[in-house]
């Protein structure tokens, strides 16, 4: 693959400042390293994004998350590895990156209410609104990834 850019952060340098600062506000929200960590993978593999697929991969393990649940991420519900809260974060995620599809349903509101307070409820929201311009904007430049994983076990 071939990129179609590489010095778009330069060009676009004032409207990526901002974005930057939104991931440091979601990274200092009350929601937990971890749960951020998988809703950013999940919403990168459907967007099939390969940049942020690696670059969140390579996250989740420097943060000592299980390589068994990164790799059965994509098959989430199937697998009996997630918490419920991780589970309505994954089911949000999805509702929100496949809005055309989905509508954001109410069941799935529902799951994340059971499990979220108001302010992680929209700090839940905001990150997987991000990830998703992030993908994005990786996806339509082919931003290309490394090769290997830094913090791979």
């Amino acid at each position: 693959m071939t990129p179609r850019m590489t010095d778009h952060f330069k060009r676009a340098e004032t409207g990526f400042k901002p974005l930057f600062a939104l991931e440091a506000a979601i990274k200092a929200s009350p929601l937990e390293p971890g749960l951020l960590h998988l809703i950013k993978l999940r919403a990168s593999q459907i967007n099939a994004c390969a940049f942020c697929v690696h670059m969140h991969t390579d996250e989740a393990l420097k943060d000592d998350e299980a390589p068994l649940r990164l790799h059965m991420l994509v098959a989430w519900r199937e697998s009996p590895l997630y918490t419920p809260r991780e589970r309505a974060a994954l089911a949000w995620t999805e509702a929100l990156t496949r809005l055309e599809q989905t509508g954001a349903p109410d069941a799935d509101w529902d799951a994340v209410t059971a499990v979220f307070t108001p302010d992680e409820r929209a700090w839940l929201s905001l990150a997987i609104g991000a990830i998703n311009i992030w993908n994005r904007v990786q996806v339509g430049f082919r931003a290309a990834h490394p090769a290997e994983l830094a913090h791979a076990a």
